[in-house]
């Protein structure tokens, strides 16, 4: 626990700051490390179940796809970026299972092709293109907002289900894939998610002015007046993204617990690897890409 802590206690300010501040190709790149850092554990992983993945191949797929996303084309134009992504991904999903699988034909063992480019197409749908939604959204106006809402609601999930778990957690979840996770903590995640969301946006004028006065955003990343959202759909939209964070933790937990491990690695003291603390932002990442992608394109 006190790793786990003092751990947080380094990287959160780190990551807010990030978030907050750094211009779109810095946030790019740092997002692409930890991209490749999880792909790296996520294909480790699936070398226990009887994969031998492409690695090499996979790294310089999602490498140039976050590349792209770093010349930051259409910054200014939130709209034209949101669409210029939007065919990217759209071409890079569609290219991907070809090109994986046209690697895949030089192997020496034909029946390892196409698992190996299986893997590799999942490890990119999976783990590369929901970061890559976290850096175009920062591209939006008021990305730095969403993104600050996104991950406090996410965080705030986390905490509350570890520790109301762990404490009055009564009713198990899905023993079979996560045997600690119980209702109790599944509900606290949700009533804080919530909790948490609201506070933000209630108070998104006098936050964002605070932070724009201290410097830590700019005007085009806060949320102003006539900007901020009603009520009603931001609550409905922190509901979503708990259950997807939640929804995320569980898939995470069923990989590793097929592969027979309790953590996908141990770059990150008392979190295990950087696939542990990122599981849930994965799924609830395209939900808060899609919302704001519609706000835009209205």
């Amino acid at each position: 626990m006190l790793k786990r802590i003092a751990t947080a206690v380094v990287l959160i300010p780190i990551v807010l700051a990030l978030i907050l501040r750094a211009p779109v190709p810095v946030v790019a790149v740092i997002t692409a490390v930890v991209a490749m850092v999880t792909i790296h554990e996520f294909l480790r992983l699936t070398k226990s179940y009887g994969v031998q993945p492409l690695r090499w191949p996979t790294y310089i797929f999602a490498g140039v796809f976050f590349l792209l996303l770093a010349l930051n084309v259409g910054n200014e134009k939130p709209l034209l970026s949101t669409a210029i992504f939007v065919y990217s991904v759209g071409f890079a999903a569609t290219i991907a299972p070809f090109l994986f699988l046209t690697i895949a034909m030089r192997r020496a063992e034909l029946s390892s092709g196409y698992p190996a480019a299986a893997a590799s197409v999942f490890a990119f749908t999976y783990v590369a293109l929901p970061m890559g939604m976290l850096v175009q959204l920062r591209q939006q106006w008021a990305g730095a907002f969403y993104l600050l809402y996104l991950l406090l609601v996410v965080w705030a999930g986390d905490i509350f289900a570890y520790f109301v778990g762990k404490s009055m957690g009564r009713h198990l979840m899905a023993v079979r894939i996560s045997p600690k996770k119980t209702w109790e903590g599944a509900a606290a995640s949700l009533v804080a998610s919530v909790g948490v969301g609201w506070l933000l946006f209630h108070y998104a004028l006098p936050l964002s002015s605070t932070l724009l006065r201290v410097g830590l955003i700019e005007r085009r990343d806060g949320l102003f007046g006539l900007e901020q959202p009603a009520m009603g759909p931001v609550i409905l939209l922190t509901i979503v993204l708990n259950v997807a964070a939640q929804l995320g933790d569980l898939v995470e937990s069923l990989i590793k617990r097929g592969a027979g491990v309790k953590d996908s690695g141990s770059i990150l003291p008392g979190h295990g690897g950087m696939l542990d603390r990122i599981d849930a932002l994965l799924f609830a990442a395209p939900v808060l890409w899609f919302y704001t992608a519609w706000r835009v394109m209205q």
